[in-house]
């Protein structure tokens, strides 16, 4: 087992912050040699005597997934997108055309019941709902890529590489380096990167191509459930991406038409409680595959 701590890696982002160009781009090399060493010691510590039969970057489309695709292509045999139903086009996109550009086979995931339908039978979710959201929409897709690739569960293993980082949120300060769900084995190559790091690995790779989305409403947009959206968030999405506030909207108006209550009817209500705050904290924890949100919630 890596002990973290011994690495000199794990940084607050104020030190990363302190550091100077050439600093920071040492450190990353570093961290990038981290990296692999995560990822055998994931194997090593969880595979046993079963054999590994797929490797799978979880691919958002986000930066933060960017890199760790970059990263860890040539450990993959695979890259998994779950496509929620509500998300932005060009997201997916993105997603399609990197993986092909890299030759790295993508799986590409629906969840069985769509947003829509759950929408209009229960109504938009507030913050309470945000985990439900997740299962329904992302694990039930990561379920779908396990058991496509999996003939016996008893003695195969898959490793589903995240991009998730302990500097993100207080919520995500504890996120272990490796753990074994099942069948799964979830490794987080990245677990000690920063914000700084990521941008710095950007900056020593110019060639690599990133998603225009979270450049211009500071997410991945892979997912837009609402459940955890801030005030005035649909504006700034529509501003961009017209065709997908109108789908909202076309929405909101089916959501009214089944009868629910008005709150429940507008999509991202919970942002216009008054307690939001005390609504955030309470809400279940979100999984894995929600780092933004993990991050808003913080």
């Amino acid at each position: 087992m890596i002990d973290l701590e011994a690495t000199g890696l794990a940084l607050t982002a104020e030190q990363v912050g302190q550091l100077s160009p050439d600093q920071r781009r040492e450190r990353v090399r570093d961290l990038i040699a981290l990296a692999d060493l995560i990822a055998y010691d994931s194997e090593a510590e969880h595979a046993e005597n079963h054999r590994i039969v797929a490797r799978v970057i979880l691919f958002s489309g986000g930066n933060d997934s960017t890199v760790l695709a970059h990263l860890m292509r040539s450990f993959a045999s695979h890259a998994a997108h779950a496509n929620t139903g509500i998300g932005i086009e060009a997201t997916r996109q993105f997603v399609r055309d990197t993986c092909a550009s890299w030759g790295l086979p993508l799986i590409e995931k629906h969840p069985p019941v769509s947003y829509r339908e759950l929408v209009v039978e229960q109504g938009f979710p507030g913050p309470a709902q945000h985990f439900k959201m997740y299962q329904r929409l992302k694990e039930r897709c990561l379920r779908q890529v396990r058991n496509d690739l999996l003939d016996n569960p008893r003695r195969e293993r898959v490793v589903f590489y995240a991009g998730r980082r302990r500097q993100e949120s207080a919520r995500r300060a504890n996120v272990p380096m490796h753990e074994r769900d099942g069948s799964v084995i979830w490794c987080s190559p990245m677990v000690l990167w920063t914000a700084l790091d990521v941008n710095t690995y950007l900056e020593m790779h110019p060639d690599l191509v990133t998603n225009q989305v979270p450049r211009l409403v500071h997410m991945s947009g892979e997912c837009l459930c609402g459940a955890f959206a801030a005030k005035h968030e649909l504006e700034e999405i529509g501003f961009w991406f017209p065709e997908v506030r109108t789908e909202i909207e076309e929405l909101e108006e089916a959501v009214a038409a089944a009868g629910h209550k008005p709150e429940r009817c507008k999509w991202g209500w919970g942002a216009y409680r008054d307690d939001i705050e005390e609504l955030m904290a309470r809400a279940p924890a979100t999984g894995p595959m929600c780092t933004s949100c993990d991050a808003r919630r913080g």
